[in-house]
């Protein structure tokens, strides 16, 4: 969020307060691209505009005004002088006390009050668990007594009863949901990776505690609702594409809550497997950390495979937004950055156990080393992406229509003609808009007629400019989801077929079962194209849509091409987390790869993303616009020298010898 702070009382510099990092704060990621406004003042001015707008002729310690926009969100006014005479009765810092107001200034615009005693009570809570992430103190907290029994304390028999509840079975359950649940808020566009943590810690403390002396069955079946709770949590979304078009909605919307148990019955079924593993182990409690991490990136690996796989949301992803550790995904790629996240949760939690024995810190500290080594390799790879960028290659822009499903698909042909000749007319107006560039890049299905081996591309011709843009094309009896590739005359030059389709929207795994907006035909798999544009040589890499989630899998081994283009359509989930965490895939992809991505959509978010997964510009959700720009830095990561597979092998070796390793350490000790 950017804070604009206008100091109209020099006396407020000498305590050099960030007033930056204080909102931000307070406003969480949702409001990342708000503004806010802090006037700092005295108590004369304060008292003007006490009187001006609330009729309230006496000064105050803070004023908001909020304007009821996401974006900007309002102005706050705090008093030098007010603030002062509190935070010296209250013995606090001026520092300190300022940030309380800044915090309560800000909740205010964020619709938070406290008018009755329940809104206050939840406003005061806000402020303390923000104030507390900021590292201060509860300011409603005189510390005049201390409570040393549970009896004594307010609310103290409900939390007797609820330590009661929560150790039964039913109680057991509902944990095992909640921490499922919040597991998945570490990922966009939430970013609190610390409830990921707390999330499978609390589950792994959970498993170790009350699952051993069941059977392996009844074990799977009390550590289900954790899989359950946070698939369901993490993938919802995938259900909102029903209801973005009518006549979609009026044919699946009966397949919605089908459609929720299933993703809870897969989740249970794929998640359940680190937990019951380390709670069925026979061998030294030492090596359970080695043990849950490596079978955690086995699901994750075969979450690659499953069906036709989907392996969306790998733990790494929750490190997405620090470039230092998420860059050691250039080393590890998502299997082995998750390997370490999962094993360092568990050797915590295993220390949460039994602090006293000195091999669960030994153990820690191996997972700590593999971070570390990643943090260093993952430097290297950040400089290595800013290299020959001195290079010439084509300048492109990316174009996002920004139209919803509804404009772009109809079943009624009338409308769809229509909506085709208009959707066309907004794109070429985007395109056409004022700068130069080389080369044009247009989203998934953005043009709206079928094309046929021979077709001209108008969109090229009418731009006088070479173009990639997606579009259905059929040859040989056969549908496919294409890229294609024009010159400034129209001729088609390449045309990519996606080989990687998505079950139940572009095709039918099982049959006529469950109904399927398209049957298509899957391409052949990866490519690489190479272009001459106005003289400039571009090679990349063709990905539509969601092909990028998936590991390792658009570039042969050998090969370095200059960039990917991914070409999407993300309207199907609308604003939800899921086109969020699509662009965390993509980013992630870029990192692993060693390779920049332009990523055009027609109505997510479409950017040029750095080899180090960094976004160098972008189009938000939902918008109409271009952006222009150029792609460097590619290179070759370790990561993709050896490939998901190896890293996968090199991980397991790895868990065995150190588990081997601290085992026998353990032996000797005893």
């Amino acid at each position: 969020m950017r804070v604009y702070v206008n100091t109209e009382d020099k006396r407020w510099k000498q305590y050099n307060i960030n007033f930056d990092k204080i909102a931000n704060a307070a406003v969480g990621a949702k409001y990342k691209n708000a503004e806010v406004s802090i006037t700092l003042v005295d108590d004369k001015e304060i008292r003007k505009i006490n009187k001006k707008y609330r009729n309230i002729d006496k000064p105050t310690n803070v004023l908001s005004f909020e304007l009821d926009d996401d974006l900007l969100l309002g102005d706050i006014f705090i008093s030098i002088d007010t603030v002062k005479k509190e935070a010296a009765a209250a013995n606090i810092s001026v520092a300190e006390h300022t940030a309380h107001m800044v915090v309560h200034g800000i909740l205010h615009l964020l619709g938070y009050d406290h008018i009755d005693d329940k809104d206050a009570v939840k406003m005061e809570n806000k402020e303390v668990y923000i104030l507390t992430k900021l590292g201060y103190k509860n300011p409603y907290n005189d510390n005049e007594f201390v409570c040393t029994n549970a009896e004594c304390c307010p609310g103290g028999k409900t939390i007797g009863w609820l330590k009661k509840f929560f150790g039964g079975g039913l109680g057991r359950t509902l944990l095992y949901i909640i921490f499922g649940a919040i597991a998945s808020l570490g990922f966009a566009p939430f970013y609190m990776w610390w409830w990921t943590v707390i999330g499978i810690g609390g589950a792994y403390l959970l498993s170790i505690k009350y699952l051993p002396g069941h059977s392996r069955i009844g074990k799977f079946f009390r550590i289900f609702p954790f899989g359950a709770a946070y698939a369901i949590a993490m993938f919802w979304w995938v259900l909102h594409s029903i209801y973005v078009v009518p006549e979609l909605t009026e044919q699946l919307a009966i397949w919605t809550v089908p459609g929720i148990i299933g993703i809870g019955i897969v989740g249970g079924l794929i998640f359940g497997w680190p937990f019951l593993a380390i709670s069925s182990m026979r061998a030294n409690p030492v090596c359970r950390p080695f043990l849950f991490a490596t079978v955690w990136m086995v699901v994750l690996w075969f979450r690659e495979w499953l069906l036709t796989g989907f392996p969306w949301n790998p733990i790494s992803n929750i490190t997405i937004e620090n470039m230092f550790v998420a860059n050691s995904m250039s080393l590890y790629g998502a299997l082995g950055l998750t390997f370490v996240i999962v094993g360092l949760i568990a050797s915590l939690c295993e220390i949460v156990i039994d602090r006293r024995k000195s091999l669960n810190w030994f153990v820690i500290l191996l997972f700590v080393g593999l971070g570390a080594v990643g943090i260093i390799y993952g430097v290297k790879n950040i400089n290595k992406s800013v290299q020959n960028c001195a290079e010439s290659t084509p300048l492109i822009r990316i174009v996002q229509p920004g139209q919803n499903a509804t404009q772009k698909a109809t079943h009624s042909r009338s409308a769809a003609l229509q909506n085709a000749h208009y959707n066309l007319g907004v794109m070429m107006a985007i395109a056409s808009a004022e700068g130069e560039y080389d080369l044009a890049v247009f989203p998934e299905t953005a043009y709206p007629f079928v094309m046929t081996p021979g077709d001209i591309m108008s969109v090229a011709r009418m731009l006088s400019k070479p173009i990639i843009i997606g579009s259905n094309y059929y040859r040989d009896g056969h549908l496919y989801n294409s890229l294609v590739v024009s010159d400034a005359e129209g001729t088609v030059s390449n045309v990519y077929n996606k080989s990687h389709l998505v079950p139940f929207g572009e095709y039918r795994p099982i049959g006529n079962l469950i109904p399927t907006p398209g049957q298509l035909t899957a391409g052949d798999g990866p490519e690489i194209i190479k272009l001459d544009v106005n003289g400039k040589k571009f090679v990349f890499a063709p990905a539509v849509c969601y092909e990028i989630i998936f590991s390792d899998s658009l570039i042969a081994r050998g090969k370095t091409p200059d960039a990917i283009i991914n070409i999407t359509n993300d309207n199907w989930f609308g604003q939800t987390p899921g086109t969020y965490q699509h662009l965390d895939m993509v980013r992630r992809y870029a990192i692993e790869s060693g390779l920049p991505i332009v990523r055009s959509n027609y109505s997510g978010i479409s950017a040029f993303i750095a080899p180090n997964g960094n976004i160098i510009a972008d189009i938000p959700i939902a918008s109409s616009g271009h952006a222009d720009g150029s792609v460097c830095g590619a290179h070759k990561t370790l990561y993709r020298a050896l490939g998901r597979d190896m890293w996968l092998v090199i991980m397991l070796i790895f868990s065995c010898l150190c588990c081997l390793w601290v085992a026998d350490m353990s032996r000797n000790r005893d």
